[in-house]
């Protein structure tokens, strides 16, 4: 309200506060859901040797996602001499919440996968040991697109250019090296920032669907030809 919306409103004010404050109660409830059960299951002596340390390590990760989204938040409250009255969360610290969030989660429903669905038995042929390597490089890719996705929000650089393929009437903007050192320009240059995201994302649609072609050509089952499908699906959506 004193550096930049001085028009608004206690109920304009109320809608972003409840806005953050159900993220939190939210949160909250996501770890009790996660923390209580496991926790009885622990007691009851159901989880194998193996299990518990699958256990105690996503308990550590809930406790570690709250406390990065409390450390972010207190970013935005902070003064910064070069941020031109613009309140806003530390890039790095927003990435880091974003990023300890996917791996949570994947390592969450990786676990509870392996738990439901047993594991197919197939023979280790050539063609299969390197669909598993291309798949695990997208994921790579995947995470680290939507890390710089992180970076995008929190620099407002979606808003620099909103124009697609080019940005403006250029393919390789002037200002893409602007900031000095050159380094400084992949995490802090809004421009930069929305270029690679372009970039990274292309990258990924790509690879996911050279993922996709490949594994046409291999015989798979049923469930992993439907894990390849929707993961096509879902990157066209996205």
């Amino acid at each position: 309200f004193h550096s930049l919306n001085h028009d608004m409103t206690l109920t304009e004010f109320k809608f972003i506060w409840y806005m953050e404050y159900s993220h939190r109660m939210w949160g909250r409830v996501v770890g009790l859901a996660y923390i209580l059960p496991a926790a009885y299951f622990w007691q009851k002596g159901w989880l194998s040797r193996p299990m518990k340390g699958c256990v105690l390590a996503l308990c550590g990760l809930v406790c570690f996602q709250g406390l990065l989204g409390w450390y972010m938040v207190k970013s935005g409250l902070e003064e910064k001499p070069d941020s031109y009255n613009i309140p806003r969360v530390s890039q790095y610290r927003l990435a880091a919440h974003l990023g300890s969030a996917l791996v949570l989660y994947s390592a969450s429903l990786w676990t509870g996968l392996s738990v439901l669905l047993p594991r197919h038995k197939l023979p280790e042929t050539h063609h299969l040991l390197r669909l598993r390597q291309y798949a695990h490089g997208t994921t790579a890719l995947i995470f680290l697109t939507a890390l710089s996705g992180a970076f995008v929000a929190g620099l407002d650089a979606g808003l620099v250019y909103n124009s697609f393929p080019k940005m403006g009437e250029r393919w390789i903007p002037d200002d893409l090296l602007a900031f000095s050192p050159v380094l400084r320009n992949i995490f802090e240059n809004p421009t930069t920032v929305q270029f690679d995201h372009r970039i990274l994302g292309i990258a990924s649609v790509t690879a996911i669907t050279a993922l996709y072609l490949f594994s046409r050509k291999i015989p798979l089952p049923r469930r992993t030809r439907v894990a390849l499908t929707s993961l096509l699906a879902v990157a066209c959506v996205q």
